[in-house]
């Protein structure tokens, strides 16, 4: 039973894969072609040395030059349609697996910008990008490597049947007999080299995430002088790796053990039987000859077989874990009847609006009801955990409501587009992310065609363009991975450009200035209220003298909006707002 659910499983797994292969099917028939070309060829010899023995044998006064030159000449022209055939089969093999490969890591990379944060949030990046790039690889080399290797080993097996058939039945009986075996000998091991693989390849991912966390946090590491501890959790990472590779080589020991005793016991039947019907005088010394010849080509063609097995079995668990990224299915997607909205005035709605981050858990918010009037400056403050900057990641969809309605406009954000709502908000965060580049990279993120002219203007207006100028190269400064060459006012300066480029009607400030030193705030401060001018604005903030100037302030707990006014009514009233800022002021 489980052999059959093994065998439906690769099936469904290279159904999977077929349409990749078939974009690129007259490159691969040429490539089979070639590969049966060089079969042919293959054959040939043991067939020529066959002529010669038995001539030799019988009479060897008709073996003459002219003779043994014409078969010497055919054998070099087969070979050279060999050398040929296998060239074209290699090199239009590879070039197609490469082109698979590219098309099969484009449909993931586009699969995985459509994921939800829900992924992501309980997905490490190393073990995808151990299958953007390992996994897929292996994938490329089975995909070109199985279709020519099975047909160059079936038209030898069927072309040394007949042959074998041709001299002595009995010798196509004993060879096809011992066959059968070797594929039953080596299922355990084949079986377990394709668990042991899949098993080696998340551990990859683990070890490539492992690496990615601490080196992206090497600052963290060394200041807390923790090298040894990020070597030691390193080290078991690697440890369990090598654990599992060595599992694997177990495997693939036994298995090429046990072919090559099928392949000994295959060699000496073929050779005792041969040496038997010969001295019966039931076969020639020439298909004597020819059959030792003819085994060893068989046999060696087996033996590519069986080392392609273990590369089959990378193959298909790289396919395997393939489909298993492709077959998330996005959390957030558009209904059938969203369309684009257009003139975004700004106004948003909460009714009743629930959502909790794992379903059946605690909820981060409750039927929360709120309304921003548009153009309106709305502050959200309140405790760590009361839901604030969640509240903001549902207005872009960033994570779906469970129950209620969000309204922009008065239009069911379900019913909007993901790109034409995420197009009409503009987020600026306090953990700015800059993209490797220059500057003028990460700034035309907020407009692909912006012109310098733009490009100035709107780091003036977010207060950048002088500490730009002043760099080396000015706009295509090279500022390094996550912009670590810039101070985090510059940064932070710099996300404030890219949104005053992409020019959105609301607003997302998810503790923009937090992180800044009083300068630094300053100067961002001064950035945000220019941006923030003329569209509606959803600060989320911890320093409270930020937002006295707020149209209104909403306090956030985790039993919903305790208190909603502007500073001076809240303040007038003494409850959590006016403690919280009494508290700050006389930090």
């Amino acid at each position: 039973m489980k052999k059959s659910g093994t065998t439906e499983k690769n099936f469904s797994l290279i159904k999977r894969f077929f349409p990749y292969l078939r974009k690129h099917l007259k490159t691969e028939l040429l490539v089979l072609a070639c590969a049966a070309t060089s079969a042919c060829c293959e054959i040939a010899l043991p067939l020529i040395v066959r002529r010669i023995t038995d001539q030799g044998v019988s009479d060897p006064a008709g073996l003459t030059v002219k003779l043994i030159v014409t078969i010497a000449i055919a054998y070099i022209a087969l070979r050279g349609m060999d050398s040929l055939a296998s060239f074209c089969q290699s090199y239009w093999g590879h070039k197609m697996g490469v082109r698979i490969e590219n098309s099969m890591r484009e449909d993931m990379f586009d699969h995985l910008q459509k994921l939800s944060f829900t992924f992501f949030d309980n997905t490490k990046v190393g073990q995808l990008m151990s299958r953007m790039t390992s996994d897929l690889f292996d994938v490329a080399e089975w995909a070109h490597h199985f279709p020519e290797m099975v047909l160059m080993t079936a038209v030898k097996f069927i072309a040394s049947f007949f042959i074998f058939a041709n001299m002595d039945i009995r010798f196509a009986i004993a060879i096809f007999i011992l066959m059968p075996l070797m594929i039953v000998l080596t299922k355990y091991s084949r079986t377990k080299m394709r668990e042991t693989f899949k098993k080696g390849r998340h551990q990859v991912g683990e070890i490539n995430a492992r690496i990615e966390d601490s080196l992206l946090g090497v600052r963290v590491v060394r200041s807390f002088t923790n090298e040894k501890v990020e070597k030691e959790k390193f080290s078991k990472g690697n440890e369990k790796y090598v654990e599992i590779k060595n599992k694997s080589h177990k495997y693939m020991s036994q298995f090429h053990a046990t072919v090559k005793l099928i392949d000994g016991v295959t060699y000496i039947t073929v050779v005792s039987l041969g040496a038997l019907l010969m001295k019966e005088g039931i076969t020639s010394a020439g298909d004597f000859a020819a059959s030792l010849l003819l085994i060893s080509t068989l046999l060696g063609s087996i033996r590519t077989i069986v080392d392609f097995s273990e590369q089959f079995s990378r193959g298909i668990t790289g396919v395997e874990r393939f489909v298993e990224i492709m077959d998330e299915e996005p959390d957030i997607t558009d209904s059938e009847n969203a369309v684009d909205i257009e003139n975004v005035q700004g106004e948003i709605e909460f009714k009743d609006v629930s959502f909790s981050y794992v379903k059946g858990e605690k909820e981060i918010l409750h039927s929360l009801n709120l309304k921003i009037r548009k153009g309106g400056n709305v502050a959200l403050v309140g405790p760590s955990g009361g839901g604030k900057t969640t509240l903001c990641n549902l207005i872009p969809r960033f994570y779906e409501a469970e129950s209620g309605e969000i309204l922009l406009d008065g239009k069911n954000i379900k019913d909007i587009t993901l790109r034409s709502l995420r197009s009409n908000i503009g987020v600026v965060a306090q953990d700015v992310y800059l993209f490797s580049g220059t500057i003028r990279d990460n700034l035309i993120y907020g407009k692909a065609d912006a012109t310098d002219e733009e490009l100035i203007e709107a780091t003036k207006k977010a207060g950048a363009h002088e500490f730009i100028s002043a760099l080396p190269d000015g706009y295509d400064t090279y500022i390094g991975e996550r912009g670590v060459k810039l101070s985090g006012g510059q940064k932070q300066r710099i996300s404030i450009a890219r949104v005053f480029l992409k020019n959105p009607p609301v607003l997302l400030l998810d503790e923009a200035t937090s992180a800044l030193d009083n300068e630094s705030e300053k100067l961002v401060q001064e950035s945000l209220e220019r941006l923030a001018k003329g569209r509606t604005t959803l600060t989320i903030a911890h320093r409270l003298t930020t937002i006295r100037n707020a149209d209104e302030i909403v306090v956030l707990t985790e039993d919903g909006i305790a208190e909603q006014g502007s500073h001076a009514q809240l303040m007038q009233k003494g409850g959590i707002y006016s403690n919280m800022y009494s508290m700050y002021a006389t930090m």
